[in-house]
């Protein structure tokens, strides 16, 4: 009897090794990818945003398309509405805060007086010497953490030239889509192509389903948050609006954050009152948004456990910033139709070419 022999290990063992095996590779292949990705962070960025922004507005060239228009029209005109979607809103808000830039920094300075009188005669345990020391190390850690400047414009640099390249890239998916995927689906083999094919398109949806549905519930937030704290007299009530709008595309931290931000403009502009006001405000329209809109307009968008949400946008965060936790979510949610629909347990994916744009 060969005792060292493969025959003597337990079958148990062999399996084991097997799948610890596999996933080695498994894993030292997604790292090499992540990292490829990492370095090439603008790029994959640009891309990423590209794909979005194209799921957000393919309705326009469509009904362009539809009313006789070429295809280059209907891109251009997508290509416009998008920015015009982006570019009046932010104009509208800075006219706003520059209009109000005397009388908000008048309000700001009573405010934080208001809140140091409040933490020095109220029942907290806090004395003169100690918020003094309080603000002078935040001062200091604000200094600290200033960008360096070569680094701040090598930063925007890359910034413009995503940028760039992410709207090159929309107008060009708007416009020639379907004949981009039928080329890159040439390159599969034959024998997996059907299969290639409706991965792509339940990819596809997932991704239009979660962009369009983030963008309708960011609306009714944006709107419920900045009515609210117009009642209420907060000031820069439209600008945390549109805070609130964008920050919606960060699930669950974006929310929290823009929450934040409008309850501490409230307590530094109005006082504990309206702060407690806002902070009512915010917690109502984010209790609607989670028990009715997102199992409403996202449920079948976005099928991951609020867990794997935070972690995702976590991990987005420390790879690529804002940006990363911005688009780290839509990925994990396509990889995971993707895989699902690969293994024949998704029933979406019915045609063999995805109508991207």
């Amino acid at each position: 009897m060969n005792r060292g022999g493969p025959a003597s290990v337990p079958p148990g063992l062999r399996s084991a090794a097997l799948v610890t095996a596999c996933l080695l590779v498994i894993a030292t292949a997604v790292y090499l990818v992540v990292q490829v990705l990492v370095d090439l962070a603008p790029l994959t960025l640009a891309i990423v945003a590209a794909l979005l922004m194209t799921a957000l507005v393919g309705p326009v060239p469509h009904g362009v398309r539809r009313l006789g228009g070429p295809a280059w029209l209907g891109a251009l005109v997508g290509l416009a509405t998008l920015l015009a979607a982006v570019g009046l809103p932010l104009a509208l808000v800075g006219n706003r805060v520059v209009t109000q830039w005397s009388s908000l920094s008048r309000q700001t300075n009573e405010g934080l007086g208001r809140v140091r009188d409040y933490l020095l005669d109220g029942p907290l345990p806090v004395s003169e010497r100690q918020l003094d020391a309080l603000v002078h190390g935040l001062s200091t850690a604000a200094r600290r953490a200033a960008p360096d400047p070569v680094g701040t414009a090598e930063t925007a640099s890359q910034a413009v030239g995503a940028l760039l390249i992410s709207l090159l890239l929309t107008f060009f998916l708007l416009k020639d889509g379907p004949q981009m995927t039928r080329w890159l689906l040439d390159l599969a083999p034959e024998r997996h192509r059907t299969t290639v094919a409706e991965a792509a398109q339940a990819g596809w949806r997932t991704l239009v389903s979660y962009i369009r549905g983030t963008f309708v519930i960011a609306g009714v937030d944006a709107a419920g948050i900045g009515v609210g704290l117009a009642l209420i007299g907060v000031p820069l009530a439209l600008p945390l609006a549109l805070l609130t709008f964008v920050a919606a595309f960060v699930p669950i931290v974006g929310a929290t954050v823009a929450g934040a931000v409008a309850v501490l403009v409230a307590l530094v502009g109005n006082g504990v009152t309206d702060a407690l006001l806002a902070l009512a405000v915010v917690i109502g329209v984010q209790q609607l948004e989670g028990h009715l809109l997102q199992p409403l307009i996202m449920g079948r968008a976005l099928r991951l456990h609020p867990a794997v949400i935070l972690v995702t946008v976590m991990a987005g965060t420390l790879l690529g910033g804002v940006a990363g936790a911005v688009v780290a979510v839509p990925i994990v949610a396509i990889a995971y139709r993707v895989t699902r629909s690969i293994q024949g347990r998704d029933a979406s994916g019915s045609h063999p070419t995805p109508d991207v744009g």
